[in-house]
């Protein structure tokens, strides 16, 4: 770096050293709303915008849907300044429900949690009707109706909008595994066609006003990690968001293709980054709902994708199935991440050399982000290796640093500290204002400040390194930082060791202290007792854990490494006496 400086990360900004001067000459974020933004980017109307199960949809084709959408929306009664409740996968249908919503002033609600957290926001919603697939229970249709005050039901088929023919059994067999024997039913519900036929018949105004900072998105967090809280989100934060990554993973040689595998958008970052951002960078997007998680490898190989938005847990799947031959040639993948979570240094390690080894030339990175930030919070642009918790860089038109945790004062580099963000993908707020108050803090310099409770560091050429989620220490002295515990491991190579991370659970003898629980998936022949004393060896007295508990696999819960089950667990001696 050749500028002097000052200590301060939000009057140096050192990680603009990283982006081309052409790339953010002028960038600034467009006051559009969603549908105009991808109206704009829209690279001919012929073209084909999205491809699903073997059907071409092309942009006038959108523009088409989303009309009748918008129309079909105001005939069954929703209006502006209502939340229409979806229960949608990634399906072309909830992108036409988005924008429609959007034109008539209406917002989506997301969630894909319990049917009982499901119905209550439903119930808080105040919406009559609902919009979900058609494997949606008929036992489940009656609880929002009792519950959740639903008057009725649109049921969308998975296939309306594919071509049956190019479904791969495998598909079917997931598609038919959701359906019970008593799917919803009844004069209380209808199908697609039937909703938009209503629509036709509509002839009063469509179109509410203009706003583009009302809400048009609702989701909740995922609660693995804690109490889900419903996140809103306007057209200006999602555009504020998705505008500063859209050359991600382009390419001036070719159109490329961009694969979406199972992801549901109940995730904001699923919407933001995965489902719109492509669409707005002259990416065809592929999405495949429709695949068990089991079998995300086997799309790879049919579709062959260029960029691969993944996470942990996929590319876990991908190693372990153990159906992608060793000739395999993944030449085609040239932008692939490891988003939901951290990624530990073994975990880098074994998936790059599995990248590598079927003659991939992309750089796995590890992705940062929050509901709350609108999706991407940073950029893998840093010339710092991987690793170590490295999560790139901020987006160029945003601010990030850290903070002493729960104020304003901003620490200088490499100082552990809060993860805090200033920037135009922050959220509206929380449907609680005091959660809201909690998390959004305007500092003194007037500016909405994102405080995401995680813990990291800044190096001196912007690079974010996050490193845990709070505050956890133990009682007698240290500070139990997971990702740099499961690290230290890591990096030490230990025998046996295929797979580790820790979990931190409540000291149940010392109020606001913790414990650490090592968890460890073992090569064959090898136990516990043969790991335990190189385990204890690189790790400080504070951060040697309470047990080590061998597991088969990772488990995973809601996309993530589950956590917060094995909390539970742990918590009700489900591991006692163990090994």
């Amino acid at each position: 770096m050749n500028q002097t400086l000052t200590g301060k990360p939000t009057v140096d900004r050192p990680w603009m050293q990283y982006y081309p001067p052409q790339m953010i000459q002028g960038l600034s974020i467009p006051e559009s709303t969603v549908y105009e933004y991808l109206k704009d980017r829209c690279p001919g109307d012929d073209v084909a915008a999205i491809h699903y199960y073997g059907n071409d949809i092309t942009w006038k084709e959108v523009y088409e849907q989303v009309d009748k959408t918008a129309r079909a929306l105001r005939a069954i009664g929703f209006n502006e300044g209502d939340q229409i409740p979806v229960f949608l996968r990634a399906v072309p249908e909830f992108i036409y429900l988005l924008l429609a919503a959007e034109k008539i002033g209406a917002s989506i609600l997301c969630r894909d949690n319990t049917i009982e957290e499901n119905v209550d926001a439903v119930k808080k919603s105040g919406a009559k009707m609902i919009i979900a697939q058609d494997f949606l229970s008929h036992e489940d249709f009656n609880t929002y109706r009792t519950k959740g005050g639903v008057r009725g039901a649109v049921l969308l088929s998975p296939l309306r909008s594919a071509d049956r023919t190019a479904i791969p059994d495998y598909c079917w067999d997931y598609l038919d595994s959701l359906y019970t024997d008593h799917p919803a039913y009844g004069p209380c519900t209808m199908s697609w066609d039937e909703f938009l036929n209503l629509g036709k018949m509509f002839t009063d105004t469509v179109e509410a006003p203009r706003d583009i900072d009302r809400p048009l998105f609702r989701a909740y967090t995922s609660g693995s990690t804690g109490p889900s809280k419903q996140v809103i989100h306007s057209a200006h934060t999602m555009i504020g968001n998705m505008h500063q990554m859209n050359f991600w993973g382009a390419s001036s040689e070719f159109r490329p293709t961009w694969l979406v595998t199972q992801l549901t958008p109940s995730l904001v970052a699923v919407v933001v980054a995965m489902l719109l951002m492509p669409l707005a960078s002259n990416k065809l997007l592929i999405p495949s709902p429709f695949v068990d998680a089991n079998d995300v490898d086997l799309e790879v190989m049919r579709y062959r994708p260029n960029c691969w938005p993944s996470i942990p847990m996929f590319i876990e799947l991908l190693m372990r199935n153990g159906r992608v031959p060793d000739d395999y040639d993944m030449s085609h993948l040239f932008s692939i991440g490891a988003g939901s979570e951290a990624y530990n240094n073994i975990q880098f390690k074994r998936a790059q050399k599995f990248l590598n080894d079927h003659k991939s030339q992309a750089r796995l990175t590890a992705g940062y982000g929050c509901s709350e930030a609108g999706s991407t919070m940073t950029l893998p642009m840093s010339a710092t290796p991987v690793g170590n918790g490295n999560v790139g860089v901020p987006m160029p038109l945003t601010d990030m640093s850290i903070f002493k945790p729960g104020t304003e004062e901003e620490l200088t580099y490499n100082t552990m500290g809060e993860i805090c963000l200033c920037g135009p993908g922050v959220m509206i707020g929380y449907d609680n204002p005091a959660a809201t108050a909690k998390t959004i803090k305007v500092h003194s310099d007037g500016r909405r400040w994102l405080h995401t409770g995680d813990i990291g560091y800044m190096a001196e050429d912007g690079t974010i390194f996050a490193l845990t989620r709070g505050c956890a220490k133990r009682y007698g002295g240290g500070e139990l930082a997971t990702l740099p515990m499961e690290n230290r491991l890591a990096d030490a190579e230990i025998p046996g060791i295929d797979d580790e991370f820790f979990v931190i659970v409540p000291d149940p003898d010392h109020r606001h202290c913790f414990l650490p629980f090592l968890f460890v998936v073992l090569h064959d022949g090898y136990t516990v007792d043969d790991i335990r004393g190189n385990v204890e060896a690189c790790l400080e007295d504070y951060m040697r854990p309470v047990d080590i508990i061998a597991l088969p696999e990772r488990p995973f819960f809601h996309y993530k490494t589950n956590r917060i089950g094995l909390t539970r667990d742990i918590q009700n001696g489900k591991f006692n006496n163990n090994n």
